[in-house]
């Protein structure tokens, strides 16, 4: 039993139709599903990621307007930054370029080994880091969406690592090694920083954890552009079963499996603070919408359809805000 590697992760939007236009009109990735959360459904849930929204690949938002005057409080327990994966330095330097162009601030190309990046933040201060895959990448990419302004040779393939901050780096590495099966493959400094890398499955883009010790960090408060959780791939609900039982066996409280329609989902919370989710590869975005459509209207589970028109009373329709953007 191994998981796969990243899945999704799923961050606090208080602009929808902001985050739309970005997201789609800069950053070039799909929104491959428009749908609620299904623990709130006053709130939309958007999925962005590859042609067809494959795992690895999604990037998701709850988007909360009531938070637009909370603005993530940065610290320990979070997800502290999200990098995405693009094949080759070339594509770092394009995409240093394209930022530019767009007025988006960001940190300049950076080394980290062989590894360019770049580090930068959406218009809500969430953070993020474009960085080289590699020349071989163990973890299959993902395939950019041909309709996307950004050309494909440049595109996001997907997630290729999260940055966890914590107060003390034992305990989390005890869950990401013996619970969860990572394995440790470096540890450096970094800004002063101890910094632990992990990786899972196949290992390197795609199933990378790097965990930042900040013994002194206050403690994060979740709110506008911060992430509320990050995802790891299993291949199966009877897999997913196995490891919410090996969760149980470690003595970290985990919820029952949860079907999401589009995946099945487990949560526990890591005692560093970081909210951890186990979610299948399947059924997919595809459930429900034919390929060529994906996102193009609200999604809703079977579960929550007959309640359609009282959902989508309650919503603030997105509007094409910068539709054309990046074109």
């Amino acid at each position: 039993m191994e998981l796969g590697g990243l899945h999704h992760m799923t961050a606090v939007t208080t602009e929808a139709s902001e985050n739309v236009a970005f997201y789609t009109g800069i950053l070039g990735l799909r929104l491959v599903k428009k749908t609620v959360n299904q623990d709130d459904v006053s709130a939309y849930h958007l999925f962005y990621g590859d042609e067809l929204g494959r795992p690895g690949t999604e990037i998701t938002f709850f988007d909360w307007p009531q938070l637009r005057i909370a603005p993530n409080h940065a610290g320990a327990g979070e997800v502290s930054t999200t990098e995405l994966r693009v094949s080759g330095r070339g594509a770092v330097e394009w995409w240093a370029g394209r930022l530019e162009e767009h007025g988006v601030a960001h940190s300049g190309i950076g080394e980290r080994g062989e590894q360019a990046y770049i580090e930068f933040t959406d218009p809500e201060g969430q953070r993020l880091r474009l960085a080289d895959e590699g020349e071989a990448p163990r973890v299959e990419a993902g395939v950019p969406w041909e309709g996307s302004p950004v050309p494909q040779e440049y595109g996001i393939r997907g997630l290729g690592a999260v940055d966890l901050t914590v107060r003390e780096l034992g305990p989390t590495a005890w869950v990401l090694a013996e619970v969860l099966g990572f394995r440790l493959v470096g540890e450096y400094e970094e800004g002063g920083e101890r910094v632990a890398l992990f990786e899972v499955g196949p290992g390197g883009p795609g199933s990378e954890v790097r965990v930042v010790e900040r013994p002194d960090a206050p403690h994060a408060h979740l709110g506008r552009g911060g992430v509320h959780h990050i995802a790891f791939r299993t291949a199966d609900e009877e897999e997913q079963r196995s490891w919410r039982e090996r969760i149980r066996g470690a003595g970290l409280g985990v919820t029952p499996q949860i079907d999401r329609f589009y995946f099945r989902s487990i949560y526990f919370r890591e005692p560093g603070g970081v909210l951890f989710e186990i979610a299948t590869d399947g059924p997919g975005f595809a459930t429900d919408e034919d390929a060529r459509h994906l996102g193009e209207r609200l999604s809703l589970p079977p579960f929550l359809e007959p309640r359609r028109e009282e959902i989508e009373s309650r919503l603030t329709p997105i509007s094409p805000v910068g539709s054309n953007v990046g074109r």
